[in-house]
């Protein structure tokens, strides 16, 4: 195992050192089988480690999110999309699947890399036009914003339905399989996007603690403390779209971990950023593994959709907390 991980972070400059730990298991009198060795090697680097870093960047990038939008909104019970983002890049999606679907099907070259682009870019573009309505006067309405992002949110979800509706039987399978959220199929290819707009954020978003300590306070007391409110909207909800965009075409749609994750952090750390944010990332990271390993163990041979378990992990929660106000 020693020598799977070596090879693992090192790459193909291990070889040499794989056979020195190969000499030193037999002089030990331990069996190596080189051919398992080898199939162990392929499986933990080409499957696992992929889908490993894919279920990281995802869950920590969403729990990131969901932390910016409850700063902004200034309600720990908001989510990355109020702002339409996860509605737009799943409309994209059922764009790039059902019209692919209508030309033949997708290139199978290119076409995960096509739909990955159309849900980023859908996700994107409706952000775009939620904090287009919520300007006004070159001041960024939060109020109107929200309303903004439920209607679009709430149109994005009917043109996703009528392309459901549209679909034939095998196209159907794909795009509910998309909505439900998945982090099966994960390659290096695919993950490097994701990885780099995760990085980007999450070394962002914490430069901005103070700014969002300060805006729970309120705008206007924000303001009088010498943060420029209006930029700080601005970024974050373009780190918001960048983030859950990117996460959604890379995964699919998963649900509750950008609400889950920032309101348990928040109950266990405080509402201090500086420490809410760093702590969202690994806790988000942590939540979105461990759902994934449920959903491939639940059933197996078969495989959950990842946004069943994450419901099924977040609505409970609420239920939790609703009782738990009421007490």
């Amino acid at each position: 195992m020693l020598a799977i991980w070596l090879s693992l972070a090192l790459g193909p400059v291990s070889l040499p050192l794989l056979d020195t730990l190969r000499a030193a298991l037999r002089l030990l009198g331990l069996p190596v089988a080189p051919e398992g060795l080898e199939q162990a090697e392929l499986i933990l680097g080409q499957i696992r480690l992929p889908r490993t870093l894919l279920g990281l960047a995802v869950g920590g990038v969403l729990a990131l999110s969901g932390v910016a939008m409850q700063g902004l909104f200034r309600n720990p019970l908001a989510d990355p999309g109020l702002v339409g983002v996860s509605s737009g890049a799943a409309l994209g999606a059922a764009i790039a699947i059902v019209g692919g679907s209508a030309f033949g099907g997708l290139p199978e070259s290119f076409g995960p890399y096509l739909l990955s682009l159309c849900a980023f870019l859908g996700g994107l573009g409706v952000t775009a036009l939620v904090y287009r309505l919520g300007r006004y006067n070159g001041r960024t309405n939060v109020a109107t914003m929200l309303l903004a992002g439920i209607a679009l949110t709430a149109l994005a979800g009917s043109a996703v339905g009528l392309f459901t509706y549209l679909a034939d039987d095998a196209t159907l399978r794909t795009l509910t399989f998309w909505n439900l959220g998945s982090l099966n199929g994960a390659s290096y290819s695919r993950l490097w996007p994701l990885l780099l707009i995760s990085v980007g954020v999450a070394l962002w978003l914490p430069r901005r603690a103070k700014a969002l300590n300060a805006l729970l306070l309120g705008e206007s007391e924000a303001g009088h403390l010498g943060i420029n409110v209006e930029r700080l909207k601005r970024e974050l909800v373009f780190c918001t779209a960048l983030g859950v965009g990117a996460a959604v075409a890379a995964a699919g749609m998963i649900g509750f971990v950008g609400l889950v994750v920032p309101h348990l952090v928040r109950l266990l750390a405080g509402p201090d950023h500086r420490v809410l944010l760093p702590a969202s990332v690994l806790a988000g990271a942590s939540l979105l593994l461990f759902a994934d390993l449920v959903a491939r163990l639940a059933l197996a041979p078969a495989e959950l959709p990842i946004g069943i378990v994450t419901a099924f992990i977040g609505a409970p929660f609420f239920l939790y907390l609703l009782l738990r106000g009421r007490a």
